[in-house]
């Protein structure tokens, strides 16, 4: 009887279990979604390729590449300076500054250099924020 008062955790397992069962839920409630709307979501077709002809392409792919290079890019380059936040730094400089041209509707210089200078002013901001008051280290 001795055993039923043992507790033994496997903590390279034990985060694991919440994160499992929401994700058993959420895939129990999308399937209950499926069921109860199948002839509203096969209806759809229409709608999207309505929607995909009038979206503006380039922006969108264009935050695709630019948001997963940005995080792919991150932990290699903090690598290089490991514990010191430079990947987070020297990847959010390009990536706010190429943002907020891709979104820009009208490119003249006058319109750049505020993206210019925002780019250049809040990554290092919310690195030094980070870092020293909040103690927090950035890939």
């Amino acid at each position: 009887m001795g055993f039923l008062t043992d507790v033994t955790i496997d903590f390279e397992r034990s985060h694991l279990i919440f994160p499992t069962i929401i994700a058993c839920v959420l895939a129990v409630l999308g399937l209950a979604i499926l069921v109860r709307d199948r002839h509203r979501i096969a209806g759809a077709g229409a709608y999207w390729s309505g929607v995909l002809g009038r979206m503006d392409k380039m922006r969108f792919f264009g935050t695709l590449v630019l948001t997963l290079l940005y995080f792919s890019l991150m932990v290699p380059v903090g690598m290089i300076w490991p514990n010191t936040g430079m990947g987070f730094l020297l990847c959010s400089i390009p990536f706010v500054f190429l943002s907020g041209l891709l979104f820009m509707h009208d490119r003249t210089v006058r319109n750049i250099v505020p993206v210019a200078i925002v780019s250049l002013v809040a990554p290092p901001f919310v690195w030094w924020l980070f870092t020293y008051p909040f103690f927090l280290t950035l890939p």
